[in-house]
């Protein structure tokens, strides 16, 4: 292979394949992290479940609030006296209808009318209502959780493509050096003073070098592949890394493993998740032991009822009603225990949780310290 044939086919490996895009994204390591925290598909997602919460902190509070209701019917209706289980009789004891039965004319009602109904006093709706706030928080927490995770994948995924790019460029200067040594081997042979082994090893190496040079190549494309999609673009967007690997800082000190598992602890979003879960937990038992107490309700209806709408006439009823759950087969009871269970679990998983922050932060601090012993070895 000739060297102005190796330039054309190496051109034609690094042309961009979207040339007619405009405008395209420019990056920084930062910009990607932040930029995945706020609009990957994990974060949108778990907006919305908060989105979800806060609908369902409206729905309990709604049984805070008067039910107020509206009806307007119209009915016809015969009756067959022998249904009536009396008998109607004349002061001569004579019955008034046929003693086996007989149809009464149809009778005609309208009715409309207006209904409310209120708790006045029920603690475990108020409970209850807070069981669902908390369950809001929980949602944020892990909302900024995803976040944090979406940010830390988009690092990782930005280093991975600026390693990719530094290994496309290495791979280049080598498929270079190779054709300069194809080109130098072949003019020594021609000049008598080379052989053509010298020649064949050195095609075989261009041809080894071009090969990494489709990997390197493929490689980069899928790296930016990914990148754009965990950050939240289209996968035709055009990408502009601004930062490489020799500007990433690499010198920065690094806390001590317990400054490091403290911090995390103190400021990791799924360890917080985890505390309003227990909230939550601890208030949904609270919430079912305050159903065992009365609750006091008030109900009351008022509309007008006739034949016709010409022979109408006002109606009411109204009442306060005290209840008291006595006896439910011991679901409530059941109820507890699992709700003391879940208090349980959450405390289990919490432990575990912070076991692993712990192991996370060590093995951090590790690969770090390894990846600089590698670079001062290297350098």
């Amino acid at each position: 292979m000739t060297v102005p044939r190796l330039l054309r086919h190496v051109t034609t490996l690094l042309l961009p394949g979207a040339l007619a895009a405009q405008q395209p994204v420019t990056l920084t390591l930062g910009g990607a992290a932040r930029m995945a925290a706020a609009q990957s598909g994990a974060t949108a997602i778990a907006h919305e479940r908060v989105a979800q919460a806060d609908a369902r902190v409206r729905q309990a509070r709604s049984f805070l609030f008067p039910t107020l209701s509206a009806s307007a019917g119209q009915s016809e209706r015969n009756q067959n006296t022998a249904t009536f289980g009396f008998s109607f009789r004349d002061p001569n004891g004579t019955p008034l209808f046929n003693p086996n039965g007989q149809i009464l004319p149809p009778v005609k009602v309208l009715d409309l009318r207006g209904r409310a109904q209120a708790n006045l006093l029920d603690l475990s709706v108020a409970a209850k209502l807070g069981v669902v706030r908390q369950q809001v928080r929980i949602a944020e927490a892990e909302a900024a959780g995803t976040g944090d995770q979406a940010a830390a994948l988009a690092a990782a995924t930005y280093v991975r493509a600026v390693r990719a790019d530094a290994n496309l460029g290495a791979r280049l200067a080598d498929s270079t050096l190779a054709a300069e040594l194809l080109t130098i081997a072949a003019e020594q042979m021609q000049a008598g003073v080379g052989v053509a082994l010298d020649v064949t090893r050195a095609r075989s190496q261009l041809s080894q070098s071009h090969a990494q040079l489709i990997a390197a190549r493929a490689e980069c494309d899928r790296a930016r592949l990914d990148l754009r999609r965990v950050i939240g673009l289209s996968a035709d967007t055009p990408l502009v890394l601004a930062d490489s690997l020799a500007a990433l800082p690499a010198d920065a000190a690094a806390p001590s493993a317990e400054d490091a598992t403290r911090i995390a602890l103190a400021k990791r979003a799924d360890i917080r998740a985890m505390d309003e879960q227990k909230r939550a937990a601890e208030r949904g038992v609270s919430a079912t032991k305050l159903e065992r107490l009365p609750t006091v309700g008030l109900f009351g209806d008022q509309g007008a009822i006739g034949p016709n709408s010409a022979h109408l006439l006002n109606t009411y009823a109204w009442g306060l009603q005290v209840s008291l759950p006595l006896f439910d087969g011991f679901r409530r009871e059941g109820r507890l225990e699992e709700q003391r269970a879940q208090v349980r679990e959450v405390e289990a998983r919490r432990r575990d949780l912070e076991a692993q922050t712990a192991i996370e932060v060590r093995t951090a601090l590790l690969d770090l310290s390894t990846a600089r012993e590698m670079l001062e070895a290297a350098t």
